[in-house]
């Protein structure tokens, strides 16, 4: 009762609730992990609220968890300790457009839709897109990349400089504005992918790029994912640069096909993109012909104008919407994990082996561009056994690309899915997180039980 009149004194009423309606929305994410309530969700709309929060938290040792649309896949932003969650929808403003620095400053609740639709009026775009809206500051906080990281790169090479709330409530930079720094230990990695354990984002500065004259989109079958794969692989050992380039293998086409409503050739398939001018896209679009016909493509068949682009992408990024539109009253469990490009075919057909194996019916997906691929299985998430199933099929493909120097997860995050295999990642260097983490919150009040669960 103190803390909760002590929070009415920070943020008026009507930004405090304890609705249960407004609690359950806030009790889980889009993954399959068991949703838990929180006490009470505040909406901030500035950062000196959030630090008042924070601060307010820190005093009654009160459990923070940073929420933004909840689009997470690993059960990241659920809060399984209670406590507070700060929702940052009302955090939604884009702060300063720089064209001429090719920057943008914004506040962590803006979504990558809406940041896209006011870059378009200065013929800028902002790169990363993970499919879903999220808010930037989600994005930022799970390192998020998605089809166009294999041109572009990842959230991490896109943040300049992050406005973060500490545990005692205090407001730190952790970059600037400038293309590059040899001054100081680089915060910027640090905090990204941290995934609000080690403080609350209150305004992002972003690097943004310029629209491409021309972006062509292609889509190419294939008899075989070891095909599929193969011809990625010497693609990008031609040193082509394309944009995206995405794997979707043969059941999910098929489930493609069902939703959206399309024809294409139910085969393991490559979606590929390529920005650029109009003499230069000829040219690598020519070469790339080549190099699908010597891994025998079976359909290419390439998209300019923008309406045919979208569908193609739309339908690509529908993919896991088509799996839940087939299964009803299932749940998904998706996972991801990048490996070397080298062991990418095997890392693959690892993968569709354990999903065989387990009889669960799912799909298999991936930014293969860089190596990241995604297993999507259908689950009834109130049956042990198919939790079982699914859980052993997740071992299987993380013990792979560890064996082969991979990651545990390629964007999706740790959050308490991917805990339990940090260990066996970082090694001893997870000790040195761990003690970051106790150095920025000693406490252990922001987002608990997440990233370091083993240790805690």
């Amino acid at each position: 009762m103190i803390f909760m009149n002590a929070l009415e004194q920070i943020l008026p009423s009507d930004r405090i609730s304890d609705n249960e309606t407004i609690l359950e929305k806030h009790s889980a994410d889009e993954s399959y992990h068991t949703p838990a309530l929180p006490n009470v969700v505040v909406f901030p709309k500035t950062t000196i609220e959030v630090s008042r929060v924070v601060k307010l938290a820190s005093e009654f040792n009160v459990p923070i968890v940073p929420f933004g649309l909840g689009t997470s896949l690993e059960g990241s932003v659920i809060p399984y300790q209670g406590g507070i969650t700060i929702d940052f929808s009302l955090m939604n403003q884009i702060l300063e457009v720089r064209p001429d620095d090719f920057l943008v400053k914004v506040q962590p609740g803006v979504t990558r839709k809406q940041l896209g639709k006011e870059l378009k009026k200065y013929g800028l775009f902002f790169s990363v897109d993970p499919g879903a809206d999220a808010t930037l500051g989600g994005m930022a906080a799970t390192n998020a990349s998605g089809t166009t990281s294999v041109k572009y790169g990842v959230m991490r090479d896109q943040v300049r400089n992050l406005q973060v709330v500490l545990a005692d409530g205090s407001v730190v930079h952790t970059g600037n504005m400038a293309a590059k720094s040899s001054s100081g230990l680089h915060l910027n990695g640090l905090f990204i992918g941290s995934e609000g354990t080690l403080g609350c984002f209150t305004e992002l500065t972003l690097k943004v790029h310029g629209i491409p004259e021309k972006m062509v989109a292609g889509r190419a079958a294939f008899t075989t994912l070891d095909n599929a794969v193969g011809a990625v692989i010497a693609i990008l050992q031609a040193g082509i640069p394309v944009a995206r380039v995405e794997l979707v293998d043969a059941s999910s086409m098929k489930h493609i096909n069902l939703f959206s409503n399309t024809d294409y050739l139910e085969m393991p398939t490559i979606f590929i993109e390529f920005h650029g001018n109009e003499a230069g896209l000829q040219e690598d679009m020519n070469f790339t012909t080549e190099i699908l016909e010597e891994h025998q493509c079976q359909d290419l068949a390439f998209e300019a104008d923008t309406l045919g682009r979208n569908r193609l992408w739309e339908a690509r990024h529908q993919t896991a919407y088509a799996f839940l539109h087939h299964y009803p009253g299932k749940k998904q469990m998706v996972t991801d994990v990048c490996v070397p490009i080298s062991n990418l075919a095997n890392a693959i057909k690892q993968g569709r082996a354990a999903m065989d194996a387990s009889g669960l019916a799912g799909g298999i997906i991936g930014h293969v561009g860089d190596g990241n691929y995604h297993i999507l299985m259908m689950i009834d998430a109130q049956n042990p056994e198919d939790i079982a199933k699914a859980n052993k099929v997740n071992e299987q493909i993380v013990s792979y690309a560890l064996s082969c120097g991979g990651t545990c997860t390629g964007e999706h995050g740790v959050g308490v899915g991917k805990a339990k295999y940090q260990l066996a990642e970082h090694g001893a260097a997870l000790q040195v997180m761990k003690s970051i983490k106790d150095s920025l919150d000693p406490h252990h009040i922001f987002n608990p039980g997440k990233i370091f669960t083993d240790l805690n």
